[in-house]
Order: C-alpha cells, then structure tokens, then sequence
C-alpha cells in the first residue's frame, strides 16, 4: 500500500522534500529564540546592561523573521505537494477504473468508489501534509526542546522525560480505540453515497410512488450511523486535551517549585528557569501534535487500503502483446463457448454455445428474461471473456485484437442507453469524434432520430440534460442507435435497443439498416417477435443453451419455446416470460 501510494507523489518530489527542510529550519530558529530570552534577561535585565538588552532583542527579531519565513515556505511547499498528491491519487483511480473490464467494475460499488475519490482522498491529503510538515517538526522540536533543557539542567530535564512516558502511553491507548472505530466509520460512508445516489438518480420514481419519506428515513439512518460512530471515536480523542493539559500544568508547578529552590540555591538563574517554561511548552505541545498526527494517520490507514485497492486492480482483460488491426469482415464465431460473471464459481450463465453468423447477415435474439442474451452479445467485443471455447470476429479470436479496435469495429448499443451532458452533437461524435455536421444528420435519418431533432428548436445543438433527462426514453434510444452507426462498425448490436419505440419507427429502422449498411453484421436482441421475425436467422435462447437457430418460419414450425412466444404476444397479452394458458 505504502509504495503505491507514495508513487503517487510523482512531479510533487520537489515540493515534498523541500517542506520537511523548512520545517526543520523553522524548528531550530524557535528553539534559539528562547537561549536568547534567556540572554536578554540574564546578561540584560538583571546586570542592568541595556546594550545587551538592545543586542540580544535585535538577534530575537532577527530569529523571529526567519522563523516565520521558513514556516510560511514550509506551509506553501506542503500545501503544493499534498494537492498535487491528492490529484495525481484521483487521477491515477479515474485512469485505472477507464481501463477496467466489466468484471472488474462488478467487484466495486459506484458509491464506493466515489467515497474513494472523495472522502479518502481528502483523508490521505490532510495525513499527507501533516507527515511531511507536522510529523517533522514536532519530533524535531520535541528532540531540540530536551537537549535545551539537559544543556541548561539535566536534573529539571527528567520531570519532562517523565511526562513523556505517562503521555504517550496514554495517548497509545486512545489511538489503538480509535483507529478500530474509523476503519468502520469509512465502509459507513459507501452506505450514505450509496443512498444519494439511488436516491437522486430514481427522484422521478420516488415521487411518482411517494416515497420521499421513506427515503429521508432511509438516508438520515445511514447518515445517524456515521454520527454515532464519529462521536464515539471524538469523544475518545477528546480525552487527548485533558490528559496534555493536566501532565502540562503538573510540569509546570514542578519545574516552579524544583526551580525555585534551585535559583535559591544558586545552581539555576532566572533566565534559565524562564526558557525551561517554554522549552516544557515547546516539548508538551510537540506530544500532543505527534497525538494527532497519529490519529490522522489511523483515520488515513483506512482510506489508503482502500484507495490502492483501486489503483492496483490489474484489469481482467488487457491487449495482446502484438495486437491485431485488420478485421476483414463481420462474420462471428462461437467454439463451444462457457461463460460465468464469476470464473470458476460453477454457475455458469452460457453453456456450450456453438454459433456462426455470416458477414452482413441480420441475427435476432430472443428469449426469457436471464437467459444469457445480452451476456452472449458482451463477449463479442470482449466486454467479457470467456471462461472456455473461443469467440471469433472476422475469422480471427477477439483476445488477438487490440481492444480500441475491436471495439470500434463492434458498435454495441446496450439495454440501458446513456446520454451525457452536451448537445445532441456532441453526444453523437462520441461514436466519431471528427464527424461532420452532414454524417451526423445521415445516420440520425438511419436511426429515425431527425423526425424529432428537427422539431426542437435549436435542432443539433440542442442541449441532452444529464442522463438525457429531457428526451422521451424512445428518443434516447435512437440517439445512441445514430451514435454507434457513426462507427461505421463491421458489427452493430442492439441489445434491446428499440424496446421504447413504436413499432412502426422500429420497422422504419430496421428497413433502413438492410438498404444503407448491408455489410454490416447486424444482432437485434428483442422481447418483440415483431423486431426479430424479418430477420435472416433468429437465435432462441433458454437458460444460457442454444435451444433454436433458424428462420421465423421454420421456428414456428420446429420450436416449442419461439412459437410459445409468438402466440403469446400475437393472441395473449404479449408477456412471454409468462406461460401461455391452455
């Protein structure tokens, strides 16, 4: 964890370094300050000696400034670094999750990994700067502090030596309660994050089931839980300010009474005695700032874990060494294909599927609700990998392709269809970045999509809200149906991508696709016959086996689950995943 996280650092080395330097100066020119307290009233004030008054004061200011000087460098250095650490910690986790295969993303919760990038960055970012300042300057301090005091008296020194023992075995004591409770207080977060975002993403479900209460409740319970943790563990760290300032006071009235007798006695003056209270201050107030450096970094230990967790995760699916770039056509392959989300669990949700679809043929898919249709359409640009058999593009196995490649060549239009914020056209050159105004327009006609872009008034520039929240869901559909046509793919899969549109527009569709792109594999995964029966072979699937492959007509003829479904969608009330009556 430590080695991941401190490469991380990166451009910010300079900055990490030259903190620690500046603190340390910052220490030494405090520490100076009071000998030459001690000066000013020992050779000064009590000789009556003004000159050496005026001396020793300009030397104090002169101290003073560079003090200042060297802790405002050393705030600013460590304000650049733990920035800049915390970015590149962000960007590093941003990058890596990019990379990941849907399998990967499986493992994390959208919320957990926004706690990851938030919460625990800051986490890690306020731990950062503290080590790299704080965690310098107080032991620095603390060890400077005693020999001053063992250089002025030795036998006065042991009081402080005394108080450090008590104190840090208290404050071992708290750190070791506390740092348990935190590590709990973290994984809470995920539960609160998870509630907004279900919570924000589903507003128009919840009002139109009036569920606003319920889902008060429901976050004020996640956000109770992260309170009475959080108390718990400040109430704890709350004993640290009572314990310094009682072993504070108590050095005190020792080193009074100790110093008193030994001024009297002549073995200690009274500017000596007068640089001890601020060396005992000086040590004490480094104790306790150690305390809370090791709170933090036990409130940090956990956010860390959790933050290399993510930029560690090796993706399950990778490049090639020599990755391939020519993909003749769009013909498919299915050897013998098993496929599980969980590799090795057993339970597999594609069994022995063996399938050849031609370059340019029309496939539709059909079956019950978990029977493994859009998993199958998943492996063909290796959204997944298969655990056993071969998946073929082109003649050629998709694990030799480079990854843009094939997915740039695989056009996929999956169930749940995503617009980002922009206008239409930027939404639709995510499919082609350089695309022209005049391709754009072209594959919206393909897709339907310009009978209704045309009657909005700013037409192309048209402002998509975020996640498309101000087009109709058959809007959408055909949206991203003209973004993945921008591909120009050898392969277009609709993974129930029609399902909001009328069945009038999904045949105007489908009529377009077998006129403009005829070279074009194209697999239409639908609950309606009527989307896949034109279709030039239709695939039934049932319970992740190949139970049918043929045409519409032959289907009817020869299988009992396609015409089950066909009869219950054109006689019964068209939801196939019920039985059909006697």
């Amino acid at each position: 964890m430590i080695k991941t996280l401190m490469g991380q650092i990166k451009q910010y080395k300079r900055s990490t370094i030259l903190t620690p330097i500046f603190s340390a100066l910052e220490v030494v020119m405090e520490v100076i300050i009071p000998f030459v307290t001690a000066m000013i009233i020992d050779k000064g004030i009590n000789k009556q000696d003004m000159k050496a008054v005026a001396l020793y004061g300009v030397l104090m200011l002169v101290l003073a400034f560079f003090s200042l000087t060297f802790g405002f460098l050393a705030g600013k250095y460590a304000a650049d670094a733990s920035s800049g650490f915390a970015c590149n910690l962000r960007d590093s986790m941003y990058e890596n999750i990019q990379r990941f295969s849907f399998s990967n993303i499986d493992k994390y919760s959208t919320a957990g990994l926004i706690t990851r990038m938030t919460t625990d960055v800051t986490n890690l970012q306020n731990a950062f700067q503290m080590v790299i300042r704080i965690a310098v300057r107080a032991p620095f301090m603390l060890i400077c502090s005693m020999a001053m005091c063992f250089l002025i008296n030795a036998k006065l020194s042991l009081i402080f030596l005394a108080a450090i023992v008590i104190l840090a075995v208290l404050i071992f004591l708290i750190i070791g309660k506390v740092t348990k409770i935190f590590d709990v207080v973290f994984k809470k977060y995920d539960d609160l994050n998870a509630s907004v975002q279900e919570n924000v993403s589903a507003i128009r479900v919840v009002k139109a089931f009036v569920r606003e209460d319920h889902e008060t409740v429901k976050f004020r319970t996640a956000s109770e839980n992260i309170y009475k943790m959080f108390v718990k563990a400040e109430s704890l760290i709350a004993l640290n300010n009572p314990i310094m300032m009682f072993v504070i006071y108590s050095c005190i009235i020792l080193l009074s009474w100790f110093g008193a007798r030994s001024i009297v006695a002549g073995s200690l003056t009274t500017g000596e005695l007068t640089s001890l209270f601020t060396y005992v201050m000086s040590v004490l107030m480094s104790l306790m700032m150690l305390s809370m450096i090791f709170v933090m970094l036990s409130m940090s230990v956990a956010s860390g874990m959790r933050i290399a967790e993510v930029i560690n995760e090796q993706p399950d699916i990778t490049n090639p060494e020599n990755p391939d770039t020519d993909m003749p056509d769009g013909r498919i392959d299915f050897e013998h294909v098993n496929f599980s989300y969980k590799h090795g669990s057993g339970e597999e949700t594609l069994k022995d599927i063996d399938l050849h679809i031609k370059a340019g043929e029309t496939i539709g898919i059909i079956g019950g609700t978990g029977c493994g249709k859009s998993s199958l359409v998943s492996l063909i640009s290796r959204l997944y990998d298969v655990d056993s058999g071969s998946v073929s593009v082109g003649g050629k196995d998709v694990r030799s392709y480079d990854l843009e490649y094939l997915r740039n060549s695989v056009a996929v239009v999956l169930q749940k269809n995503v617009l980002f914020s922009g206008t239409i056209l930027e939404n639709l050159r995510w499919g082609k970045e350089d695309a022209t105004e005049e391709e754009c327009r072209e594959v919206c006609r393909l897709a339907c999509a310009d009978e209704f872009i045309e009657r909005f008034p700013d037409k192309y520039e048209t402002r998509i809200e975020q996640g498309g929240s101000n087009v109709s869901g058959g809007q959408k559909q055909r949206l991203c149906i003209a973004r993945a046509l921008l591909k120009n793919p050898k392969i277009l899969v609709l993974d129930d991508s029609t399902s909001a549109v009328d069945t009038a527009t999904d045949a105007k569709i489908r009529e377009a696709f077998a006129k403009k792109i005829p070279g074009t594999t194209k697999i239409i995964i639908a609950q309606r016959v009527s989307s896949v029966q034109h279709a030039d072979r239709i695939l039934v699937l049932d319970d992740g086996r190949i139970n049918g492959f043929d045409t519409h007509e032959k289907l009817l003829e020869t299988n009992d689950i396609y015409r089950e479904i066909y009869n219950t969608q054109t006689k019964g009330s068209g939801d196939f995943d019920e039985p059909a009556a006697d």
